[in-house]
């Protein structure tokens, strides 16, 4: 195993990615609808079809088990399936503001994720066959993610 190196990350896009106010189904449940948004990258190119959402467990400790789940349709034609699994969290005061639609500095809360792609574009096939991983950032209207391919 000396073989093997610490991995490199590269950056494939970004993506922002606009939100409904999210829905309260019960006090450790939230859904939160994905209304449109964009992708830009080095990479990838596209916009974010409305209709997804972020399906979201709050654990007793505070930490959001987030699962969103929307399409991209590419500029270059073809869409592209996106399922991120993610964890975010913090201080009670700065999770409780993030709740409450404030703003909330970046630095203060840590969410990151897990992406996995699919997609019949044989174009992008390189999206079925690698693992991604994202920094996120929770805006009032808006969640922006930075994604990077494993290698």
């Amino acid at each position: 195993m000396s073989s093997l190196n610490q991995p490199e990350l590269l950056h494939v896009a970004d993506i922002t990615a606009t939100v409904d106010t999210p829905r309260e189904v019960s006090p450790t449940r939230r859904v939160i609808t994905i209304t449109g948004g964009q992708v830009l990258g080095p990479k990838i190119h596209g916009k974010i079809v409305p209709g997804g959402a972020d399906f979201q467990f709050i654990r007793a400790n505070g930490v959001a088990e987030l699962q969103a789940r929307y399409v991209i349709e590419l500029d270059a034609g073809g869409l592209v399936y996106v399922e991120n699994n993610a964890m975010r969290h913090g201080s009670p005061e700065a999770m409780e503001r993030l709740k409450r639609g404030q703003p909330v500095d970046p630095k203060e809360i840590y969410f990151r994720g897990a992406v996995r792609f699919e997609t019949a574009s044989a174009e992008y096939d390189w999206l079925n066959k690698h693992l991604f991983i994202a920094m996120g950032q929770r805006f009032p209207q808006h969640v922006e993610l930075k994604i990077f391919q494993l290698l």
